[in-house]
């Protein structure tokens, strides 16, 4: 075998290099998408998820030793893909929407990542969430690779029979680059189980009933039990294994969430049922505090019969900025990303903080935070139940064989758990945070695949 290759399989392990090295270098990519969202006037703090994702990339690449050419092909895409997708509209007249998918990396398993409906979604973004997914699904331990999806529309605009004309369109564009080994699409912002359904039914036409080839679909046409609450749960298994580091469980400690969405309404009520007492929580419509806990099972009803938390009676109205300083043992971001910045992560009380949403702490707020002594949790870990159960999901359509609900919610916790013990290991080996553990396992197994499948510089 040939000794180079030798050399750089050899140097992809656990025990790589022990040294953490901060690095700010961007790739050309990354550079692109910054100068290309500060050209359209958008607020650099739009940009601080692909700035994270570059920066921690980059310290991984770094701890585990990378070939610079390599660490270069890992962050370059697999496929990009473009297409137009135009539609009638109810009224008769023709739209056009343009529709994205990249393709990152395959080294481990079919790709894996959702689609996304939303007014700005283009190119860039893309390719960053598709990197992210690569990393997240290798910390997991489940054979996908990393992709992402999306077409830049108004969802809330559009009808459901215009919805459909649009995912039928775009699945028409991209059937023969998808596929059950290839690329499987899964849900995402904007769009749903039904969504995923009307893209089977599509790809069907052209290849024959292949369930497999998305995940997230509805539990009639093979979706998986359990695959609602998957993210949540995995919040809550996640959570668990940090606490029990520290001696402690979820009861008895006092939970902040921010964001009341599928992920954090699940999280919600399932730290509840666990024990813990969620004391404060938001939305974009307002948010509540109840010291003594708030009753969650009234609060879905509210939130549900009034599409949002505000006018709650369960607790104090408080600004939803100052959420996030409320004090507590564990704050949950479980909305959008950025929300924790130099601004006011200094006046943040909590011990430790469990990335429910993807990319919610500013590279700035994470030095701050760790001169305080928070442990943070990071995205790629915390909120990796989704996709896990996406796989489960995916094997069993494979198997033409379904799990009852039970088995997803043991296995999920079993991996959730095997991630954070794998992560836990990697900080040991390069004496570093949480975050920096999760990224340097995830990109080492990427790595390792890509160089056992036969890469050579």
């Amino acid at each position: 075998m040939h000794t180079a290759y030798l050399k750089l399989l050899h140097s992809l392990s656990a025990a790589a290099s022990p040294t953490l090295a901060l690095t700010t270098n961007t790739s050309p990519l990354l550079y692109s998408y910054s100068a290309r969202r500060l050209r359209r006037g958008i607020p650099s703090s739009r940009m601080n998820a692909l700035a994270a994702t570059s920066r921690n990339f980059k310290q991984a690449a770094k701890l585990l030793g990378l070939d610079s050419k390599l660490e270069k092909s890992l962050l370059i895409p697999f496929r990009e893909i473009k297409v137009e997708c135009t539609i009638p509209k109810d009224d008769g007249t023709l739209a056009s929407y343009v529709g994205f998918r990249v393709q990152h990396d395959n080294a481990r398993g079919p790709m894996k990542g959702g689609i996304r409906y939303h007014h700005e979604v283009d190119p860039d973004e893309v390719n960053a969430l598709a990197q992210l997914m690569t990393w997240k699904t290798a910390v997991a331990n489940i054979p996908y690779g990393g992709a992402k999806g999306g077409i830049g529309c108004s969802p809330g605009d559009l009808s459901i029979s215009e919805l459909e004309r649009l995912t039928r369109v775009f699945t028409q564009k991209i059937h023969d680059l998808i596929g059950i080994h290839t690329d499987v699409p899964a849900p995402d912002m904007g769009t749903n189980a039904q969504t995923m359904a009307w893209i089977l039914d599509e790809y069907s036409k052209f290849h024959g009933y292949s369930p497999a080839v998305v995940t997230g679909k509805p539990v009639d046409l093979g979706g998986s039990l359990g695959r609602d609450a998957a993210t949540g749960r995995g919040v809550l298994f996640a959570t668990e294994a940090l606490l029990a580091e520290h001696g402690k469980g979820i009861a008895g400690q006092r939970f902040v969430i921010q964001g009341f969405g599928n992920v954090g309404s699940w999280a919600a009520q399932l730290i509840t049922e666990a024990g813990g007492k969620v004391i404060a929580i938001s939305d974009v419509t307002g948010a509540v505090k109840n010291s003594n806990g708030i009753d969650i099972a009234k609060l879905m009803k509210h939130s549900a019969e009034n599409r949002g938390i505000k006018g709650f009676d369960g607790g104090d109205a408080v600004d939803p900025t100052s959420l996030l300083t409320e004090e507590c043992d564990v704050l949950i971001p479980a909305a959008l990303g950025g929300v924790i910045n130099k601004d006011n992560a200094d006046g943040i009380k909590a011990k430790y903080i469990i990335e429910a949403a993807n990319h919610p702490t500013d590279p700035e707020a994470d030095e701050i935070l760790a001169n305080k002594g928070v442990l943070i949790l990071p995205d790629i870990l915390a909120n990796s139940g989704g996709v896990t159960v996406s796989y489960f999901e995916w094997v069993q359509n494979i198997q033409g064989f379904m799990w009852d609900e039970e088995k997803v919610n043991r296995e999920l916790k079993t991996y959730m758990t095997r991630a954070f013990r794998d992560t836990k290991e990697m900080c040991r080996s390069h004496h570093c945070d949480l975050r920096m553990g999760a990224f340097t396992l995830g990109v080492n197994r990427v790595a390792r695949a890509t160089v056992l499948r036969g890469w050579e510089a």
